[in-house]
């Protein structure tokens, strides 16, 4: 992990985001004392379900996209 001082990030942030952003740590120091650690973060985002989960559990019924009787539909349409 690379040291550096707050005076170096103050000429030029950008080149040491760009760093992080491809994976580079930092040891931030200022006055000779080691005062923050810059580093990516680790990713939050979740994995997606894979495709097939529940292959097999249940069938669609063939009506599935029919539409609805009467008076469904009107209870949804307030009539």
């Amino acid at each position: 992990m690379q040291k550096i001082t707050v005076d170096e990030i103050r000429q030029d942030p950008l080149k040491y985001l760009n760093q992080v952003e491809g994976g580079e740590s930092f040891i931030i120091i200022q006055a000779d004392k080691e005062i923050a650690e810059l580093k990516p973060i680790q990713s939050t985002t979740k994995m997606l379900r894979p495709f097939g989960l529940c292959a097999g559990e249940f069938t669609v019924p063939d009506d599935f996209d029919s539409p609805l009787p009467e008076d469904i539909l009107n209870a949804f349409e307030g009539g």
